[in-house]
């Protein structure tokens, strides 16, 4: 692993961050115009800059140790490359002339877990991009850059959510995001609660799931049921007569969009916790976006006297689960639940909060 000094020599260099982040509530609901709850987690992906000298941008992966360069007029090769090329276009595009760069990324976001470790690539490069090049962008317009690169140059159909929860959560919030309006605020956590997350340790790609397939379900009841997007259907029973699987989609997003309004009235964590084991419900059976693995996971964890409620977090297919737990309750709880996991064969980790 090549550190930044020996990166860098005495070239000066800025830096900057981003976290990842879990979504508590309003799984697939984002890319349907609805509502959603993430908040940050305190890992964070840290990407530090400095003008390259000989007309090619070069970035180097502390994580992955990988070096990957390329001219400023090619395009990046396949990997971790692509994304940083996204933000770059996307820029290019406002009319900023980015010059030939040198970048070091590492990361403690743990990648294919389903906590955004691509959003927070891709917001931490924007935002070292903007103090290098001293440009007057706000959080939400690099978020929708984020998402654009990660659409374009990822090839990852995605919605909004992760990049804006990379932008503007914080870990002590949750972000109530409206994908439509890009309306947002931050609402406390339940009282007395806390959120613990747990990776499976099946790794999820995105990008070669049914993600795609999903949301192009979802597109096609939508226009069945002559809507805009189904965040426009209010009650779950107008679905009902739809064929299968649109019926079954289409009754996730409306029920996962109710759910999440519910959750905003402040009802306090034992609501809160019954709205997330819904939720895992129907992204199970509805959505059919878990795995065997996680419905075990997320069992575990609902058996537990201080776990108020649990689901899968993320796109689904592997990747993590996150629960709402009594304060001061979650970290004992999550070894438990590891532990216990794990003697069945399992490689998982408590990745929130941190050991």
């Amino acid at each position: 692993m090549i550190t930044p000094d020996a990166y860098f020599g005495a070239v000066p260099v800025v830096a900057a961050s981003a976290p990842g982040r879990v979504n508590l509530l309003g799984e697939h609901t984002d890319y349907n115009d609805g509502y959603m709850l993430p908040c940050a987690t305190p890992q964070r992906t840290r990407v530090m800059l400095a003008l390259a000298a000989d007309g090619h941008h070069q970035f180097y992966s502390a994580t992955l140790d990988e070096l990957v360069r390329f001219e400023r007029q090619c395009a990046a090769p396949p990997g971790f490359g692509r994304y940083l090329e996204g933000c770059i276009r996307l820029l290019e595009e406002r009319g900023v002339a980015v010059p030939a760069v040198r970048g070091h990324i590492d990361s403690d976001v743990p990648p294919g877990a389903g906590l955004s470790s691509s959003a927070a690539l891709e917001i931490a490069m924007l935002r070292a991009l903007r103090q290098l090049l001293g440009l007057q962008i706000d959080d939400v317009s690099l978020a929708l850059m984020g998402q654009q690169a990660e659409i374009r140059y990822a090839q990852v159909n995605c919605g909004v959510m992760d990049q804006m929860a990379s932008s503007l959560a914080d870990e002590r919030h949750m972000l109530l995001l409206d994908a439509r309006t890009l309306r947002h605020e931050l609402l406390a956590l339940p009282h007395d609660s806390e959120v613990l997350v747990i990776d499976s340790g099946v790794p999820r790609t995105l990008a070669g799931s049914a993600y795609n397939v999903r949301r192009a379900e979802c597109e096609q009841a939508a226009r069945l049921l002559g809507v805009a997007a189904l965040r426009d259907v209010r009650e779950p029973s107008v679905v009902e007569g739809l064929p299968e699987p649109y019926r079954r989609r289409a009754r996730h997003v409306v029920s996962e969009n109710l759910r999440v309004l519910q959750a905003c009235g402040q009802h306090g964590p034992v609501l809160f916790g019954q709205l997330m084991t819904l939720s895992h419900a129907s992204l199970r059976d509805d959505y059919e976006v878990s795995l065997p693995v996680l419905d075990t996971l997320v069992a575990l964890l609902s058996a537990q006297s201080a776990v108020y409620g649990a689901r899968l977090t993320g796109a689904g297919f592997g990747g993590a689960c996150v629960a709402l737990c009594r304060k001061q309750c979650a970290a004992s709880t999550g070894r438990t639940v590891v532990q216990r996991f794990n003697a069945e064969g399992h490689s998982a980790r408590m990745v929130v909060p941190l050991n």
